[in-house]
């Protein structure tokens, strides 16, 4: 649990930013000025030192008060026939609010990333998936096959947290670990086990990702293939993977859908959930599917939960209607379908509203910078920083608490968003 354990000194202090929800960093609050003295990764240290920047809410780029800011962000989604609330990179008091307001002007709910999330969910809501959690990887896995990703690269401390923890539930050597890449190899040392002992590669080009899955769901089902080589990738190489899979106690297939850019990846990941259902007839075998960044798991979490759909809902009916194609964010404005668009980014400053000649409210992070000023411009908190709130991690089961760590007296986004509801 976070605390003060000095003046201006917090302990397991978790990260709202990484993903896996790191909780076990040191920050030095000086003022407004944060500073991460341990435990720090490219990904949280530059997130929670960001500097406050400028906190005066804007109208067209001219400091404004803030009852005045949110007046007019009420007026133009008033006078918008299909208004479109995007980014929703905040917490889960502020995706219950901005729920609540998609219902009020029916509006369109998508998330910046949904692109990527939404490959999991195809697969997800097509055939099912049997996956586990950060804590069942800690404690149980002995054989981690990590599929065209790059994981250290997204989530740096993935490895030291999860895989090479000293200590477990049921006292297992986590040196002896077993780590394979399909895919592309590694961009650093993190997958390297203890003892120096590297993981095992098996290349292939990311737009081959498809075939080779496939043949290994082939294998691993008992089918012959009348092929030598997939890919590149001899059959009996192919082959003894297949094998390591059934061999394993606890064998879990990760992946970071946000990275695979080619055509239709939600059918490879439902061809690797296939083949986790077939190494289950055998062993024990888990998919982790791994996100969660911006508030993307958040999102999706609260959404579902509200609507019984995740996010790319349109309210402009009276209900929830759910559509991952025509509640594109990007199609909708693309087409000029929306006409207002109202932008919630917490976490990043640099995470800036797609450029369009619509109306735009964007309630961001204090110190976000335009190459084109918004009509409305609201600086707000960054929860588990400015103040306390919950989001969910990569593996969807955890939500985790925040505590506010300086008193800027930046609002929630569930603060304003609730005043423009008034």
């Amino acid at each position: 649990m976070t605390r003060q354990i000095q003046p201006g000194v917090w302990d397991e202090v978790p990260s709202p930013f990484c993903g896996i929800a790191a909780d076990d960093l040191k920050v030095k609050v000086e003022g407004n000025r944060l500073i991460v003295l341990e435990n720090g990764c490219p990904v949280t240290q530059p997130a929670f030192e960001q500097k406050i920047g400028e906190s005066t809410p804007q109208i067209q780029g001219k400091a404004t008060h803030l009852e005045a800011a949110i007046a007019r962000a009420v007026e133009i989604l008033s006078q918008a026939k299909l208004p479109l609330i995007s980014g929703l990179a905040t917490d889960v008091e502020g995706i219950r609010a901005v729920l609540a307001l998609a219902d009020r002007y029916g509006a369109v709910v998508d998330h910046m990333d949904s692109e990527a999330a939404l490959r999991n969910i195809l697969a997800l809501q097509d055939s099912g998936w049997i996956t586990t959690t950060l804590s069942e990887v800690k404690n149980r896995v002995d054989l981690l096959l990590v599929v065209g990703s790059d994981i250290e690269a997204h989530f740096p401390r993935f490895f030291e947290r999860y895989i090479w923890n000293p200590e477990t539930l049921f006292n297992q050597d986590t040196a002896q670990r077993e780590i394979i890449y399909l895919g592309k190899s590694p961009s650093g040392q993190a997958a390297y086990g203890p003892d120096g002992r590297a993981p095992l590669v098996i290349h292939c080009k990311q737009d081959e990702l498809p075939e080779v899955v496939a043949a290994l769901r082939a294998q691993i089902a008992g089918h012959l293939l009348q092929a030598e080589a997939v890919a590149g990738i001899a059959m009996e190489e192919l082959a003894a993977l297949a094998d390591r899979l059934k061999q394993a106690q606890y064998g879990v297939v990760a992946w970071a859908a946000g990275q695979w850019t080619f055509p239709h990846a939600e059918l490879t990941i439902q061809m690797l959930c296939e083949l986790i259902m077939a190494v289950n007839k055998t062993t024990r075998c888990s998919g982790l599917p791994l996100g969660g960044q911006n508030g993307q798991i958040t999102a999706n979490q609260v959404c579902t939960w509200q609507t019984g759909y995740p996010v790319r809902i349109s309210f402009a009916r009276g209900y929830p209607d759910y559509d991952p194609y025509h509640c594109s964010s990007e199609r909708l404005l693309e087409s000029g379908a929306a006409d207002a668009l109202v932008w919630i980014s917490a976490f990043d400053q640099g995470r800036t509203p797609p450029a369009t000649s619509i109306p735009t409210v964007v309630l961001g992070r204090a110190g976000m910078a335009f190459t084109q000023a918004p009509e409305v411009f609201i600086p707000i908190g960054t929860p588990g920083i400015d103040h306390p709130g919950h989001t969910y991690r990569s593996d969807n089961v955890v939500a985790v608490p925040l505590r506010q760590l300086r008193q800027s007296g930046l609002p929630s986004t569930a603060k304003i968003v609730n005043a423009m509801l008034q």
